[in-house]
This record gives C-alpha cells, sequence and structure tokens, in this order.
C-alpha cells in the first residue's frame, strides 16, 4: 500500500498511496518525476460503448484523452470509470492507469502528459500542497484543494463520498456482546475493561501521532502495550475477523474485506482521521478544452460512496476479477453507459 506524507510523514490509508515518505525522499521521488512522469506506455481503450445516461450528444467526439490512476486495485477500477464515460461520450482514449505511486500520477496530470484520473482530497491537501494537517471538514478540504491547486494547472471537480480513511473494524460476531458503534463507544470499553479492548494494528499505525497514539489522545483512551498486536496490513482483517486475537483492528474503509469478512466499522465520532475523499483531478489545459468532462463525471461521482468502493473493491480483491470488467459492470448496471 502505498500513498505519500507532505510536509511531514504521514501513513496515509489506501491500497496504493505511498506510505510515510520522509523530506529526502519525497524530494528524491519528486526529482525523478519532473524528469519523466514515467508513462512511456500505454493502450487504447477499445470497448464499444455507447452513451446512457451520461453522454448523451457524444459531446467528446473528437477528443484524444488519457486517462491515468495509481497502482492499487480502488484506484485502477477508478481510472477504468473515468475512461469508460469519456469512450462512451464519443473520446478516443489512452489507458495510462496503473501507474506506481501517487506523485508520479500526480505529476503525468499536471505536465499534461495524463488529463485525468480519480484522487484523493487528504493526499492532495497533505502531499502535493505541502500542509502539515488535514480540514476536518470534508468540503471545506475539498474547496481548500480546488482553490489552491489552480495555480498548478490542476482542475478538482466535484467530491464523492467515498472516503478511504483509516477505521477500526471489529467482527459481527464479536460485536453481539459489546454492541459498539463509535470509537467513544471503545474509550468507555476500555475505561470499563481494559482487558477486553485488545487492537491488531500495522507497526508504523502503533507509533504516529496521526495513528494509533493520536486516536487514543483524541478519545482520552490508554490501552496497555500487551493489549496493542502489531502485524502486516493483510493479517489484520482475517485476525480480527478469524481468531480472538483482536478485539479491534486497523482497516481502510473503503476495503473489500471488509465485507467479504462480515466486519463492523466503527464511527470515527470525535472526526480524529482525515478525510480521503476521491474527486476528478484534470489536466486545466484538457478541461478547458473540453468543459463538458463535469457534467460527464458529475452524476457518476455522485454515485461513488464508501459502500459502493468497498463492493467493487471486493469483486478485484477478494473475486479475482479484472478492474476493467469490474468498472464496466458497474457503469452498465448503473445506467451510466450501454453497450454498443
Amino acid at each position: 500500500m502505498s500513498g505519500a506524507a507532505g510536509g511531514r510523514a504521514r501513513t496515509l490509508p489506501a491500497g496504493g498511496r505511498t506510505r510515510a515518505l520522509l523530506a529526502g525522499g519525497l524530494a528524491g521521488v519528486l526529482a525523478l518525476a519532473a524528469g519523466g512522469c514515467g508513462l512511456k506506455s500505454g493502450s487504447p481503450m477499445v470497448d464499444e460503448v455507447t452513451p446512457g445516461s451520461v453522454g448523451r450528444g457524444r459531446p467528446l467526439e473528437g477528443a484524444s484523452l488519457t486517462v491515468t490512476s495509481k497502482n492499487f486495485s480502488e484506484n485502477i477500477v477508478l481510472g477504468q470509470i473515468v475512461g469508460l464515460v469519456f469512450r462512451a461520450a464519443g473520446a478516443e482514449v489512452l489507458d495510462r492507469t496503473n501507474l506506481a505511486g501517487s506523485i508520479s500520477t500526480r505529476e503525468a496530470v499536471v505536465k499534461g502528459d495524463a488529463d485525468a484520473l480519480y484522487d484523493y482530497t487528504g493526499t492532495a491537501w497533505i502531499t502535493y500542497l505541502g500542509n502539515a494537517e488535514p480540514i476536518e471538514d470534508p468540503t471545506e478540504q475539498w474547496k481548500a484543494v480546488r482553490d489552491a491547486d489552480r495555480a498548478n494547472g490542476v482542475v478538482w471537480l466535484p467530491q464523492s463520498t467515498l472516503n478511504n480513511t483509516y477505521a477500526l473494524a471489529i467482527s459481527r460476531e464479536n460485536n453481539e456482546k459489546y454492541r459498539l458503534r463509535t470509537l467513544s463507544d471503545v474509550a468507555a470499553l476500555a475505561k470499563r475493561d481494559p482487558a477486553a479492548v485488545t487492537v491488531c494494528v500495522e507497526n508504523e499505525f502503533a507509533s504516529r501521532d496521526d495513528g494509533l497514539p493520536g486516536m487514543q489522545k483524541a478519545y482520552g483512551m490508554s490501552l496497555p502495550a500487551s493489549n496493542i498486536r502489531k502485524m502486516d496490513a493483510g493479517i489484520i482483517y482475517t485476525q480480527v475477523s478469524k481468531s480472538d486475537s483482536c478485539l479491534l483492528g486497523e482497516v481502510y474503509t473503503t476495503d473489500g474485506r471488509i465485507k467479504a469478512m462480515d466486519l463492523v466499522v466503527l464511527e470515527d465520532d470525535r472526526r480524529f482521521f482525515p478525510n480521503y475523499n476521491a474527486a476528478p483531478e484534470l489536466n486545466a489545459k484538457a478541461f478547458a478544452e473540453h468543459p463538458e468532462i463535469a457534467d460527464l463525471l458529475a452524476p457518476v461521482t455522485a454515485r461513488l460512496t464508501t459502500a459502493v468502493a468497498q463492493d467493487l473493491n471486493a469483486r478485484v480483491d477478494v473475486e479475482g476479477r479484472d478492474p476493467h470488467e469490474v468498472a464496466k459492470e458497474w457503469l452498465l448496471k448503473e445506467g451510466f453507459i450501454k453497450e454498443g
């Protein structure tokens, strides 16, 4: 899983956002990106699709557009969704999704080597724009990103409610006993019965101020070290679901394994964790040439929720299906596009 920290090293959720790049490492990546974003290959999107509820009149007829994405399942699916919508609206589309890393993908859009992708507001605010602290209100964070990024030749269209951030989860079976709904409920349980609250987390999440220590401080918790078990991210889901070693586990809110393993995500009722809402990020010149993109993507973005992302991600990561086919199937089901 990857993501990048802006200003200071920060652990970011989601499968393909670079994780905790130190300032020197980030500078090195940026230098490499400046010399070339790595978009040297790609393939035409050849699907014979036509407008459904979006793209009527084929407003992109004659346009040639390049879509990109980062290299984790969710973002690849979102990149395929953009490409298929453009294709149905009449554009010739070059598919350059699955690009390694947030920085390289971002630079592709800034430099005009790619025209569009779905990116994350928290990544933009902290990583690309260099702010140390997230903005608590998701809409205000999106507005701040939108306004600040204009100077970089980047346009941000309205965001979705899809929020790929940190959370703690419990198995539905275990929660029949505890009836936890929020992290405040966890804090209350930790005070009432300290031995009950065992947590499985990644090593970095266990030590960062914007991870478990900060969360404990925000919620007035003080878990003993013996109650905190450190392990790789992929193991956490299994441990929470199928063993008694962890009552709670660190998860990413859009991960398909949440639904597949019947986990209950606890509400961050004090809004401690940053927001990572997905929103279309476009090269400003491309958008100036094709402003109709806003109307094409608006209804699609409005339909993208955290629950939808969990379902789409599960089709790829749990069922092993192809991201392109998952994206196409969803767009057809929702009526956004039709088969040609």
